[in-house]
């Protein structure tokens, strides 16, 4: 039976960029398991596996605006130099704590004397996602 709203899969995937680097895989660990239209993962993958069957295989793209978005410039934050640690480096990702408990991912992309310059942006926001997926399961 094909997939549709509200079932319950698992599925193996691997994950790349336009330039081949692989982001993501479920290789050598549980498949992903979710609820299609739950809006928990990505709309382009949960859109991409409408459809399909088991045991059946897929690769597909998803655009930035159906991924992750794109890099939102207004999302590079500068911060006073001395609220970080000496070691501070650029590349290197914080998790900042928002007032509601949530934890979200920043990398440092600027220092200067006075100032870090922080990317609030997903990592993965402004790519797109290169998939090649397998429906394991469906219930």
């Amino acid at each position: 039976m094909p997939i549709k709203k509200g079932d319950k899969v698992k599925v193996e995937y691997t994950g790349k960029l336009d330039d081949g680097t692989i982001f993501d895989s479920s290789e050598g660990r549980q498949p992903l398991e979710f609820e299609v239209g739950s809006g928990r993962i990505i709309k382009g993958f949960d859109q991409a596996v409408m459809g399909m069957e088991r045991g059946e295989e897929k690769e597909f793209s998803i655009e930035p605006n159906d991924a992750y978005g794109d890099h939102d410039p207004d999302l590079l934050k500068k911060i006073p130099r001395d609220k970080l640690p000496a070691e501070a480096e650029v590349g290197m990702m914080l998790m900042l704590k928002t007032p509601e408990g949530v934890q979200i991912p920043a990398e440092i992309t600027e220092i200067t004397d006075a100032d870090v310059t922080i990317d609030l942006n997903h990592p993965l926001a402004g790519q797109t996602l290169n998939f090649k997926i397998k429906i394991v399961d469906i219930s």
